[in-house]
């Protein structure tokens, strides 16, 4: 679990895991899909949340730290992040031009990793795979 994991995290860097980071956790769990620091300070302001965006700025490394997320992208000097899914590995295509992230799978594509870590005597933990180009919708215009 990701608290327990902060947890540890936060004592061994003399932190504590407090009510705001909490909050954070529990509101990063509620979210499907992609996204970036102020849209969740939004998200949690229109619930009512009296957290900071200093608070989410600071928890947001620990929680990469942790692995309960994890950095998508960084576009138009943005960050976004999704929740670490072990169940559910994807990739990403990302339009350079509106920001909309496409998720893929593709068995072909995990194959050849495979492969080529094999032949180069690589020990893979883990990958990402980010596309930039342009979305349908974008490259019409």
């Amino acid at each position: 679990m990701a608290k327990d994991k902060l947890k540890k995290i936060l004592k061994a860097k003399g932190l504590k895991l407090t009510k705001e980071r909490e909050e954070i956790i529990s509101e990063i769990e509620k979210i499907e899909g992609h996204f970036n620091p102020e849209e969740l300070y939004i998200r949690m302001k229109n619930h009512c949340s009296k957290v900071s965006r200093a608070s989410i700025y600071r928890t947001l490394p620990l929680l990469l730290e942790c692995g309960f997320i994890e950095v998508v992208e960084r576009f138009d000097r943005h960050t976004y992040y999704e929740k670490v899914d072990t169940k559910k590995h994807h990739d990403h295509m990302i339009c350079i031009k509106c920001g909309k992230i496409i998720e893929f799978f593709s068995p072909t594509l995990e194959l050849l990793q495979e492969e080529i870590c094999e032949k180069k005597n690589f020990k893979m933990l883990r990958h990402t795979l980010e596309i930039f180009g342009y979305c349908n919708n974008c490259k019409n215009k």
